[in-house]
């Protein structure tokens, strides 16, 4: 009889460490020897459970058995487990096999033909599927405790970190890992976050922009190009910030598990918890949902900065009567209807000049502007160590990069090791690492020097408030909604109050580009001069 074998270990691990398929196809052959059959084809399915059919091994196995007539009579296993672990796939199968004239033989759990057989291999499938459900069972508890007690159960780490091996024991003779901080790959993460946070060269970017400013750069995913999926993934993961969270998806379902069956496990963190949250911040701020692409670009004075204090939608122009009025309007209310947001429609006008002049009498008034000034210098003053310590350690990074580049080319010359694909590949991953420090480097030393609020005089400070009054309150003014956007983060409008937000750090480089002579657009900075109520917040009708 002509008869192909089955060969089947559940992971790629056991297939590239275990000696179970040579084993498997060792005593295969001496049975179809033994029993005078002659083997015609082998089917080897390294890595594929058997509680479903999705196995690309297995389906191109049935498929050939399909052929009319068939290449062989019997498919071979070692043991019924082998082929399913689950009773009635394996009873729906074995039947599409019987009417293609091939039968199912398991040489160390024989049965017969009849109805008594057929009884005997369903018994052994339904024991097989609950043995397989048991030991899922069991992995998945030892799993959990793995991840609760700081280890790292996967294979692949994640972008940013690399999986060492620990002292402490695991199963099977071999050791637990833990996740540390892959430090060249983390390079590229901080830079993510900065790029996002601060822009490049005055140009802001978002989660497509950085993936194609990395990829030009040569500063690839281990070797693959960014997509804007892998850079969003980046600056959304908590993982970053040292919030590890395993047992997500469930395979089988393909869908999440409820929130309250995540395992958290702390890992260190490559950005810190404020920078994580000012990301997110910008991220949300910046949802489709929330602000409309148009919006940045709209010459409307306030659109793209105004936002409903009462649902925290934006806030977009709509007109009335053939376009004679124009009004601000929730979008939530635009879009969903009244009932969405009980906040009213604000005539553009009326609320366009009395933020301009609000902020030219309240907020660049000159005492208010020198006491923003001094704030900055004490905030400026209190972060100079923190980042410091941050330049220090980027130098001793590069300067350990630069000596491994050193070393693997003196090898190279000395003829240790030969240049070979494998060599050129580790000389560019040091090139990159070497360069994604610098950039690192470059973005620290920029937050470490601006804004230099303290070659700004006093004198030069009412300069500023002068010049930004004027600009703000000049007739049809096309700079007016420039200096905004520079300024003002964004502005808050609940009932008859309207609260403005801004930043310390934009409004110190506006100082030092008219001081220079040419002020030009700054990248956006998180609001952090929100002042009190009473100082900017005046009544909307008054």
């Amino acid at each position: 009889m002509h008869v192909a074998l089955y060969v089947r270990v559940s992971t790629s691990r056991q297939a590239e460490n275990d000696l179970s398929i040579p084993d498997q196809l060792r005593q295969l052959h001496e049975w179809a020897k033994a029993n005078g059959h002659l083997v015609v084809q082998e089917y080897i399915e390294p890595g594929a459970s058997a509680t479903d059919d999705k196995r690309p091994v297995f389906q191109r196995m049935i498929n050939d058995a399909m052929v009319k007539p068939p290449a062989f009579e019997a498919i071979i296993i070692h043991s019924l487990s082998r082929f399913f672990r689950d009773g009635i796939e394996f009873g729906v199968y074995e039947r599409k096999l019987g009417k293609a004239g091939v039968k199912v033989i398991s040489i160390t759990q024989q049965t017969s033909d009849d109805s008594a057989g057929e009884m005997m291999r369903r018994i052994i499938t339904m024991f097989d599927e609950h043995q397989s459900k048991e030991i899922s069972k069991h992995v998945s508890r030892c799993m959990k405790e793995n991840a609760r007690q700081g280890f790292f159960n996967g294979s692949s780490p994640p972008f940013g970190y690399q999986a060492i091996v620990t002292d402490i024991a695991g199963s099977r003779g071999r050791h637990k890992k833990k996740l540390v901080i892959n430090e060249s790959e983390a390079g590229i993460v901080r830079m993510a976050y900065d790029l996002y946070l601060n822009g490049y060269q005055g140009r802001e970017m978002g989660g497509k922009e950085i993936a194609k400013h990395f990829t030009e750069k040569g500063l690839l995913m281990r070797g693959k190009p960014w997509n804007i999926h892998k850079s969003h993934t980046l600056l959304s993961d908590t993982l970053y910030m040292g919030e590890y969270f395993t047992n997500i998806r469930d395979s089988k379902t393909n869908t999440n598990r409820p929130p309250e069956e995540w395992i958290k496990a702390t890992i260190p963190a490559i950005v810190d918890a404020a920078t994580f949250e000012r990301v997110r911040a910008k991220r949300e701020s910046r949802a489709p949902s929330r602000r409309a692409p148009r919006l940045v670009s709209c010459p409307t004075l306030l659109t793209g900065l105004l936002k409903c204090g009462i649902c925290g939608h934006a806030m977009t122009l709509v007109t009335g009567k053939g376009g004679r009025y124009k009004y601000y309007k929730c979008t939530s209310r635009q879009s969903q209807g009244n009932h969405a947001c009980i906040s009213k429609n604000l005539p553009m006008e009326h609320l366009d000049d009395l933020v301009l002049h609000s902020m030219a009498d309240k907020i660049f008034a000159p005492e208010r502007l020198q006491m923003m000034v001094a704030e900055l210098r004490k905030r400026i003053k209190s972060s100079k160590d923190g980042q410091q310590e941050r330049i220090n350690e980027i130098n001793r990074q590069i300067k350990l990069v630069e000596k491994k580049q050193h070393n693997l080319l003196n090898a190279i010359e000395m003829g240790a090791i030969e240049l070979d694909d494998t060599t050129q590949r580790r000389a560019q991953q040091h090139k990159a690492a070497r360069e994604a420090l610098f950039i690192e480097l470059a973005g620290v030393r920029r937050d470490h020097t601006l804004p230099a609020v303290e070659h700004i005089k006093a004198s030069q400070v009412d300069v500023l408030g002068k010049v930004l009054r004027e600009k703000l309150l000049a007739k049809n003014s096309p700079l007016a909604k420039s200096y905004l956007n520079i300024l003002v983060d964004e502005i808050v409008v609940e009932d008859r109050n309207a609260t403005v937000k801004g930043s310390y750090a934009a409004l110190a480089e506006t100082m030092q580009q008219i001081k220079m002579g040419n002020l030009k657009q700054v990248p956006s900075f998180i609001p952090d001069w929100c002042a009190r109520s009473d100082s900017n917040a005046p009544p909307l009708g008054s």
